[in-house]
């Protein structure tokens, strides 16, 4: 998999140039001010344009995106969560314009706000609105979408915040149950969403405790599923997970050596039985990758799929005394974090008073101490490092041009947009989001709405704001 790149037309190059080099899937990025809920020429935007992912401002910006592309053949990932239910709207309206059905479309919305709250910290509103956005989600999907995962439960960024791998196995099975209970209260049957729930995982660089940590996500989530949420369909006890392996591993000193550590956290990532993967390149450290090294990330998946033999046979390590044993503790140590939850009044209560974040920042602390103590090595940093001197590393550049187009189209497509059509729309959303929570106020049809509109993702994030309030989080203390 691959993730977005700068701009729309160039991301939509690499896509089409990846699918031909025997990508099946493929995954969007999005840049700052996309996950912050703002139009490219917003003032808070300025600078961001092509840090970290592709800019989408508008369901212009996502049909030049998706161009061309087999969206009936193909699964799509969305990094994307406080703002993710008017991008999944742009993305449903762009298929539907390119003629194909929402129904036949494949794919996963990231839209794992509480991960935010305690990792990631990318979200706009207080929780309580932020998870009926959720929930709106979740029930939509379950209705219109039936191949599409609208939740991606993420462990990966509370791991890259600093957290254990035991506790980034607990506060997102955590997570997943505050998703669960919140669907059921909102009147869904639990057989009829919990199959397309996925998780999403961090393989860091301890081997088998990487593989220890996913065999016991599936025992957990199978027992929760089965006996506290009395599901009876045997899929919405699957513990169904994408794994990346670790960013935060990388490293911008002698960063050729990346490629070794993602290989073999890929490795721990199938052998632990994962359903997807997303293997890092080499230069992330350094800035957005290039072509040359995205293709040799999709490279190192196909030589494990194609030439090791690992994915001969289900879970290959099971009945091995070591990774059985530390299979146990891993389940026993997350499960009391669990208890612990549970006495805090849930992931929702504990996330408030700021129990998970705490937890990870402590672990964060005591693993700075021992790198800096050098208990904890790290070849090419404070173990084998070396002052000499090297080619350099070639990084992505904005390409000249790019963000003199996004804001060329933007503004297009604010001039050429039926004006009426775009201010019924956003009364439409307004009014729906002012009212109680049910079935009958789900925001998705008016986001979508608003997308057929070509109503900019700033434009609508401003109304929410204005409806829910903006978030922001007590100091700690």
């Amino acid at each position: 998999m691959f993730a977005g790149f700068v701009a729309a037309e160039d991301t939509n190059t690499r896509f089409r140039q990846l699918l031909a080099a025997g990508q099946t899937g493929l995954s969007i990025a999005y840049d700052m001010p996309t996950l912050y809920g703002y139009d490219t020429d917003d003032p808070e935007a300025e600078g961001e344009f092509g840090t970290c992912g592709v800019a989408v401002s508008s369901l212009a910006d996502m049909e030049l995106l998706l161009s061309g592309l087999p969206l009936d053949r193909i699964s799509t990932s969305m990094t994307i969560n406080s703002p993710a239910a008017p991008i999944w709207a742009m993305y449903i309206v762009a298929a539907e314009k390119a003629g194909v059905p929402r129904d036949r479309l494949e794919g996963t919305t990231q839209n794992d706000i509480l991960k935010e709250f305690v990792a990631q910290k990318e979200y706009l509103f207080p929780p309580a609105p932020s998870m009926r956005l959720v929930t709106d989600t979740i029930e939509f999907g379950t209705r219109e979408l039936p191949r599409w995962n609208t939740v991606s439960i993420s462990g990966y960024h509370i791991r890259e915040a600093g957290s254990t791998a035991i506790q980034e196995l607990a506060f997102t099975i955590a997570d997943g149950m505050a998703y669960v209970e919140a669907a059921l209260a909102r009147g869904l049957r639990v057989d009829d969403f919990a199959p397309r729930l996925s998780f999403f995982f961090n393989s860091h660089s301890d081997f088998f405790e990487e593989i220890a940590k996913f065999r016991a996500s599936r025992r957990i989530w199978h027992r929760l599923m089965s006996e506290r949420y009395g599901a009876e369909n045997e899929r919405s006890t699957w513990m169904r997970f994408h794994t990346q392996t670790a960013g935060v591993s990388l490293t911008p000193q002698q960063p050729l050596n990346n490629l070794t550590r993602v290989a073999l956290q890929a490795l721990a990532a199938v052998l632990g039985g994962t359903q997807s993967l997303h293997t890092d390149s080499y230069d992330e450290a350094l800035a957005v990758p290039t072509a040359e090294a995205a293709l040799l990330a999709l490279r190192q998946q196909q030589i494990i799929a194609e030439e090791t033999g690992v994915d001969a046979t289900v879970d290959p390590l099971g009945g091995s005394w070591f990774v059985e044993a530390l299979t146990d503790e891993t389940e026993a140590a997350v499960l009391r974090y669990l208890d612990e939850i549970d006495r805090r009044g849930g992931m929702v209560a504990a996330i408030t008073e700021g129990y998970p974040q705490r937890e990870i920042a402590d672990a964060a602390y005591r693993y700075q101490r021992e790198f800096d103590t050098g208990e904890r090595r790290v070849v090419g940093i404070n173990a084998y490092a070396d002052d000499a001197d090297r080619a350099p590393i070639p990084v992505l550049e904005v390409p000249p041009g790019s963000l003199e187009r996004h804001l060329g189209r933007l503004e297009g497509t604010r001039r050429a947009r039926d004006a009426s059509a775009v201010e019924s729309a956003l009364r439409g959303l307004r009014d729906a989001a002012s009212r109680p929570e049910s079935s009958e106020t789900n925001l998705m049809p008016h986001f979508i709405r608003c997308a057929a509109a070509y109503v900019t993702l700033g434009e609508q994030c401003r109304v929410l704001r204005e409806v829910f309030g903006e978030y922001r989080e007590p100091i700690a203390v």
